[in-house]
């Protein structure tokens, strides 16, 4: 914790994983990273933790986040814009069928600028246990169960 805490205070925009034509590759290449790295990180929102998550490919991860058009790969910014929507979602509506309605959708957009205007730090934790272990860990101990859900579907 003591190292996820050193890197939340030089945490960097999440905005430069949103950059226009710039991939994983060059996103890896300015950090000096040979290839994507499994880890924990933590978005910030004004320096307060707002979510912990892990990833296989932390770098590739984020700009998912801040990028992707779909529920699957923005499940954040998804799960953000359900919570302006709770009222919507007791109605029977797949989560696909929510993105194509247009005041859902623009809920989504919204909640990607919101992430955008974050900051992340990470970790690398190859050891796949300690990496779940972590998640749960540093969720619990940063607060960040409003987005931080573990329940099982």
């Amino acid at each position: 914790m003591d190292k996820m805490r050193e890197a939340m205070f030089c945490a960097e925009p999440l905005s430069r994983f949103a950059e226009k034509g710039v991939g994983v590759k060059t996103l890896l290449k300015r950090r000096a990273l040979a290839e994507d790295f499994p880890g924990c990180y933590v978005m910030l929102e004004a320096e307060k933790p707002l979510y912990v998550g892990i990833s296989r490919s932390v770098i590739g991860r984020l700009r998912q986040h801040v990028t992707d058009t779909t529920h699957y790969g923005a499940s954040l910014a998804y799960r953000i814009a359900a919570s302006m929507h709770r009222e919507d979602l007791d109605l029977p509506k797949t989560r696909s069928e929510r993105m194509m309605d247009p005041r859902f959708a623009s809920s989504f957009a919204a909640a990607q600028e919101r992430l955008r205007a974050t900051t992340v730090a990470y970790l690398e934790i190859g050891n796949p246990l300690e990496l779940y272990v972590f998640e749960a860990y540093c969720a619990l101990e940063l607060d960040t169960g409003q987005f931080n859900s573990f329940e099982t579907h």
